[in-house]
């Protein structure tokens, strides 16, 4: 049996990520329409039951199949093993069919899970055939919007209007355009009637995530739906969209490898989204950056460097970094910047959270359990804090390992004994418990990875980069303090603190750099004996060669 995490719990995990995922979906499944006239109301009404009961039916069967299928089986069989990997596949066949039938959000659900590192290969593989398939709405719909919203034309705002979307995604498409003066921009057309379906497909969502809880009680996904039903509002507000992103772009002004499109506020409103027209290709697609001599691992890093500071310093995080939304642009200069797209979904947290979580990051890094288990209280998890190594390091609460190494073969054996003895109820209680800030942060992370893993770059750049804004965070925490003389002993202690942990990341880029250089060494005498090895290989067969043998012999 395929090992995919040190947090597998088998099939308890399974059935919640999946259950979870159908539960966004049916949420999202008001961001699908693409009907080009004005809704009608029954035909909307009996095509959301029909799309609704679909889903409904397909995670139910998911569900029953996880949890009597494996039942009487033993963990540590061989059976089990096997049966898990076959439920795995029927159940990602049932989510493909279901994500084809419905289009829109499902397939955007689909493709998230796919591009989770955590999940089985059978879902990866299967659901990754999934990307790019959103269908673009009728143009005709899309005039009709920019019409309602601007009170114009497209002919007397815009001198040229390419009529096929230069990207299609679950709330709308995007058209390159030219304005009166040459200005060249895009164009963020919502897709119509979403508004219409919203309310009923909440509805949807929240009905299915307490029928599942009432037949099985330990799966449990409301707090789900209320993430959801916060984001849903104002993802479909394009006017709080461009908010966000210029305050993001202010954020990042001095950052000269971050770009952020400018937004014309004439020809936005909530449905339409005038911007900057920025050129660039998706942040995974490795072809161009070897076309253009871009370092993959130095976009990883700058990469990580952004959302690690968004999340540490700014606590303003964009919330949905899929390779669409953040593009790579050769530059003469830098070169190549990335440029910030799709700013709908953003997360304020709290000031308390943000300098909480940039304790738990320096906790994380110096391995303090007992700060770890106080800061677990301080966020309502509990018990459940001694798993925060884990979860974002891949080691344990009593690990002896550097970070970025991982765990030894004995700590995982430890590990997968105690992980046993975790039940779905466990499960579901954690999550309910966690703050609404740790549900996106943890949704961004898992993103990150994935985008991570693409570039081919390892991991241990993105616990490198948490862990110097978290100390970036904690810097302008206490420079905030410090004009009060009466917090100087508190200032000396947090100066020595801080002095260690410096020391520490300090060593860990130290440890980091040679092996770089010793995984480049190593790359380039492969090359090297390649090169030796296919140019002998050409001289046995010249005929020049075989004489001077034969003469020498």
């Amino acid at each position: 049996m395929r090992r995919y995490g040190v947090l597998k719990l088998g099939a308890k995990t399974s059935v919640y990520l999946l259950t979870a995922t159908g539960g966004a979906a049916l949420a999202y499944d008001s961001l699908n329409s693409t009907t080009t006239t004005a809704l009608d109301f029954p035909s909307t009404f009996l095509n959301g039951v029909v799309r609704s009961s679909r889903a409904i039916f397909s995670i139910t069967s998911c569900v029953i199949d996880y949890k009597y299928s494996l039942h009487g089986l033993s963990p540590s069989s061989g059976e089990y093993g096997g049966a898990l990997s076959e439920i795995h596949q029927r159940s990602a066949d049932r989510i493909l069919k279901l994500c084809d039938a419905n289009k829109g959000f499902y397939v955007k659900a689909g493709q998230f899970v796919a591009a989770m590192r955590q999940v089985p290969k059978e879902y990866s593989s299967t659901l990754s055939s999934l990307q790019d398939q959103a269908v673009p709405c009728n143009f005709e719909a899309v005039k009709e919007v920019i019409f309602k919203s601007l009170g114009k034309d497209l002919s007397e705002i815009f001198l040229s209007f390419d009529e096929l979307p230069v990207a299609a995604a679950s709330i709308a498409q995007v058209h390159r355009a030219f304005l009166k003066d040459n200005r060249e921009v895009a164009v963020k057309v919502q897709y119509p009637g979403l508004e219409y379906q919203m309310k009923f497909d909440l509805e949807t969502m929240a009905l299915l995530s307490r029928s599942v809880a009432w037949i099985f009680p330990e799966y449990r996904f409301e707090w789900l739906v209320s993430e959801f039903t916060k984001t849903i509002a104002s993802e479909l507000d394009f006017i709080q969209e461009a908010k966000n992103s210029e305050r993001a772009a202010n954020n990042f002004k001095k950052n000269k490898m971050i770009r952020i499109p400018r937004v014309y506020w004439d020809l936005t409103s909530r449905q339409v989204l005038t911007m900057q027209f920025c050129e660039g290709h998706k942040v995974d697609d490795l072809k161009f950056m070897n076309q253009m001599g871009i370092s993959p691992l130095e976009v990883a890093k700058a990469l990580v460097d952004v959302f690690a500071e968004m999340i540490f310093v700014h606590g303003f995080l964009h919330g949905d970094p899929h390779p669409g939304n953040i593009l790579v642009s050769s530059e003469e200069k830098n070169g190549f910047s990335l440029v910030i797209l799709d700013h709908g979904i953003y997360k304020q947290l709290s000031e308390d959270f943000r300098k909480s979580y940039c304790q738990l990051w320096e906790a994380l890094i110096i391995l303090d359990s007992e700060k770890i288990q106080q800061l677990g209280e301080n966020f309502g998890v509990g018990k459940y804090a001694r798993y925060f190594p884990v979860i974002f390091t891949g080691r344990t609460i009593n690990s002896k390992s550097l970070l970025g190494r991982g765990v030894s073969s004995e700590e995982k054996k430890h590990l997968k004994e105690e992980l046993k003895s975790i039940k779905m109820e466990d499960i579901s209680s954690f999550m309910e418990s966690l703050p609404p800030d740790f549900l996106t942060i943890l949704r961004t992370d898992g993103l990150l990875r994935s985008l991570i893993s693409k570039l081919d770059a390892p991991q241990r750049i993105r616990l490198l980069s948490y862990a110097k804004f978290a100390l970036r965070g904690l810097s302008a925490e206490a420079s905030s303090e410090s004009d009060s003389a009466v917090l100087l002993v508190s200032r000396v202690k947090i100066s020595i603190k801080y002095i260690r942990l410096r020391l520490l990341l300090e060593i860990m880029d130290f440890v980091a750099y040679v092996d770089e250089v010793r995984r480049s060494l190593a790359s380039k005498l492969r090359r090297v004996t390649t090169h030796l090895i296919s140019w002998r290989s050409q001289m046995e067969f010249t005929p020049t060669f075989r004489i001077n043998r034969c003469k020498s012999d």
